[in-house]
């Protein structure tokens, strides 16, 4: 198997819901369900890859409070090189709806500190080499993202190869943050997107064709992946073929950090040699799992049949 790291993003997540509609202001509500969890992109990733049992590296930085050494000891010996900053750990807050939707409120904290330096410092180019590295967060991590040409650099030489997955844009998709995210694609080998960042990246209503346009600005060789949640995922892959995967229908509990999961389970997948339309059938299966199970569960990492050209 091909090794694995993530970058970026490592947080505090406190869930509290479900909650509808949206108080008045000066009012108090009662919820049914609190969790104090690790969250982040990164985290969410790692915490999968953790579950499934499967080796990693992770790269990120905490805060110098209380709920930054928790999250160091939550990574055990994973984090022992993390920069501590001197500032206040970031804290999001989501507020679950019955819908399945939520909203979160997230402070600035650690994140946007989190450099290149803080990377190299951690992650081990020669034991990674011809792994992959999901790259995630790139709009909190502020100072890393403004680094990247010199991080995709990094990886060319150690031949490992970048998988994005950048969140969504504080400031939305404007005109700057749409260019930006094009030349970072320009050097990674794998992006990891879903439906709505992709069609508005696009600019196309087709997930499909917006994956097409999309792909065709990475090099020879990408996989470009669509998330699209309860519609399973599609991909046009190395040789330019779409491939997708359906969803198992599941009960939600719980969809935050899904796409996350869903990376870590193509990742590893396509870490183990499998095809992309296998990859795909993983990364559903195992999101649909983790969604549909409290206390959150990852399942096994072979998927069910759910792939088809």
């Amino acid at each position: 198997m091909k090794p694995l790291a993530v970058i970026g993003n490592v947080n505090i997540d406190l869930i509290l819901g479900p909650a509808a509609p949206w108080p008045k202001a000066g009012t108090e509500v009662i919820v049914d369900h609190d969790e104090l969890r690790v969250g982040g992109q990164a985290g969410n990733s790692a915490l999968a890859w953790e579950g499934l049992g499967i080796d990693y590296e992770i790269a990120a930085n905490v805060g110098s409070d209380q709920f930054g050494r928790w999250l160091g000891d939550a990574f055990g010996a994973r984090s022992s090189k993390w920069p501590v900053r001197p500032e206040g750990t970031t804290l999001s807050v989501g507020i679950t709806h019955p819908d399945g939707e939520r909203t979160f409120f997230t402070t600035r904290g650690h994140l946007p500190h989190f450099s290149l330096d803080d990377v190299l410092a951690v992650l081990d180019s020669k034991r990674l080499a011809g792994g992959y590295a999901l790259l995630c967060g790139a709009f909190l991590t502020e100072n890393l993202a403004r680094d990247y040409n010199a991080l995709f650099d990094w990886a060319d030489k150690h031949r490992i190869t970048v998988a994005l997955d950048t969140g969504w844009p504080l400031d939305g998709w404007t005109q700057a943050n749409c260019d930006s995210v094009r030349r970072w694609l320009s050097r990674c080998g794998i992006a990891l997107m879903n439906e709505v960042e992709t069609t508005t990246l696009a600019g196309m209503d087709d997930p499909a064709e917006a994956a097409r346009a999309l792909h065709a600005l990475m090099p020879e060789g990408a996989i470009f992946v669509v998330k699209r949640g309860p519609d399973g995922a599609l991909a046009i892959d190395a040789d330019s073929t779409l491939v997708s995967a359906t969803a198992p229908r599941v009960t939600v509990v719980d969809t935050i950090g899904a796409g996350d999961v869903f990376n870590a389970g193509f990742l590893a997948a396509l870490a183990r040699g499998e095809p992309p339309a296998a990859c795909l059938s993983a990364g559903t299966a195992i999101a649909s799992r983790a969604i549909s199970t409290l206390p959150r569960s990852y399942g096994p990492a072979k998927a069910p049949e759910e792939a088809v050209r």
